[in-house]
């Protein structure tokens, strides 16, 4: 899973905009472009990601590693 490419999905179709995740994340709307371009990120960014946009990215990487096992 490419976590970046996922984030961005979820944040569309929720109808949110980078600038309202940059809100809620305490990070600049630039940060936020970067971070749909990686395929890693860091633990505590990602768990600000998940409660701002109320989806639990962590059981989906979980069952992608499951999936691959």
């Amino acid at each position: 899973m490419h976590i970046g490419h996922r984030i961005l999905e979820i944040m569309t179709q929720q109808g949110r905009t980078a600038a309202w995740l940059a809100a809620r994340i305490c990070v600049s709307r630039t940060h936020v472009y970067k971070i749909f371009r990686k395929d890693s990120i860091d633990l505590a960014m990602l768990m600000r990601i998940s409660q701002a946009l109320r989806h639990d990215f962590f059981a989906e990487i979980s069952r992608d590693f499951k999936a691959q096992e």
